[in-house]
């Protein structure tokens, strides 16, 4: 099922031609402020590049996020790149300007250069070969450029079920080191509220602390960790309070309510109900208020789309025919097929497999462990080597799958 040698070294010959051109994009792309969900400018830089590159189709999708297409055949790929990023925090940790970057030594480093405005360029490109060299065959291939930090599923979740657009394959761009990924954990976001009475601080014995309770619950979360199963590919699952938060009339009040935000991490198998029931079990839960709470925030559009916090762990068999097709480009464009892996954070595969079960593999420039750092970088020649990866796919599937 190789690819021939003729059309690997047209499409490679092709994209080599647009590099620099590739990387000039990346830069630019970076240099557009897009924190918080903000994507009407960086979507629009790249919305006017795909319509320079000749798509079909390229058009803003209710939620706001960017979607480009070619080809109009019965079989369907999305690439799904991520275009929004977090925010800077403090300035002064940064050693260059976050949004200008600089390269050294081959790696540029800028706000969202790995995370994950890296995988666009190539993803772009990639297309833009696929039609220019006329190999589109029996496929239509899309590029979604979309918001995830903040809810991450949620944009693929509407493309779907608002704007009708349901893909037979997905390739996940965030950062994998250019191997391919099948899945990774999940999540479960839980909200712990615990009530008590106030009092003056001068005389405590006469309130119920509420953020005593909370102290207590939190430290019992903790415990929790090291007696989850684990699964021989994802792993265990883990969990962490990551916010806290009292109410108290003054400073020198008892408070009278304390919240905790929790981050339980979901391996195969683990669900929501399980996760509820493990946190109501233990003794100090006596009294709390413990939900799930809904992610309802509306995007710049204006669109809001309720989801339950709730992101599924996901795992494609390493039999698929998708994980080998990206097995067979692999070696097609490197020579060797990859080592298969997984992410230690969660992506929009939540939804796309997850929740849709859409088969999805993960492939992309760049190394996670800088994703929302001050060191959030991507090698150069792993963006342009992501080209050729993501252009060859969908005809080395073609042949699997025929």
């Amino acid at each position: 099922m190789a690819l021939d040698s003729d059309t690997t070294k047209r499409v490679i010959d092709f994209l080599g031609e647009r590099d620099t051109e590739m990387i000039r994009f990346l830069r630019e792309i970076v240099a557009i402020p897009s924190y918080d969900s903000q994507l009407r400018d960086v979507g629009g830089a790249v919305a006017a590049r795909m319509s320079g590159l000749g798509f079909d189709e390229v058009r803003f999708d209710t939620m706001g996020n960017v979607l480009g297409r070619i080809g109009s055949g019965p079989r369907s790929l999305l690439y799904d790149s991520h275009l929004d990023t977090v925010g800077i925090s403090d300035r002064a940790a940064w050693q260059w300007d976050p949004f200008t970057g600089i390269v050294e030594d081959g790696v540029l480093y800028a706000l969202g250069a790995g995370d994950e405005k890296g995988s666009t360029p190539p993803m772009i490109y990639a297309l833009h070969a696929l039609k220019r060299l006329d190999l589109l065959g029996g496929w239509t291939c899309y590029y979604f450029g979309n918001m995830e930090e903040w809810c991450d599923g949620i944009a693929g979740h509407a493309l779907v079920e608002h704007d009708g657009v349901r893909p037979d394959f997905v390739v996940i761009g965030e950062p994998t080191n250019l191997r391919v990924y099948r899945g990774h954990r999940g999540r479960v976001e839980v909200s712990v509220t615990f009530h008590g009475t106030t009092a003056h601080a001068s005389a405590p014995e006469r309130g119920e602390n509420a953020v005593y309770k909370a102290a207590a619950f939190a430290a019992q979360v903790a415990g929790l960790n090291g007696t989850f199963r684990g699964d021989p590919f994802l792993g265990a699952g883990t969990i962490a309070v990551t916010q806290i938060q009292s109410h108290a009339p003054s400073l020198n009040a008892v408070p009278d309510l304390c919240s905790l935000y929790i981050d339980r991490r979901v391996t195969a198998g683990e669900t929501k109900e399980q996760v509820l029931a493990e946190l109501r079990g233990l003794p100090a839960a006596a009294g709390a208020e413990i939900h799930v709470p809904t992610y309802a925030e509306p995007s710049y559009t204006g669109f809001v789309f309720p989801v339950e916090k709730v992101y599924p762990a996901w795992a494609l068999p390493a039999e698929h025919v998708l994980v080998r097709a990206g097995q067979e480009t692999a070696n097609a464009v490197f020579g060797r097929p990859t080592d298969l892996g997984s992410w230690a954070f969660s992506t929009n595969g939540t939804y796309w497999m997850g929740k849709a079960g859409i088969p999805s593999i993960g492939f992309g420039p760049g190394d996670e462990r800088y994703a929302h750092t001050t060191l959030d970088q991507v090698p150069l020649a792993e963006v342009t080597a992501s080209a050729r990866f993501y252009a060859l796919l969908p005809l080395v599937l073609a042949r699997l799958l025929d």
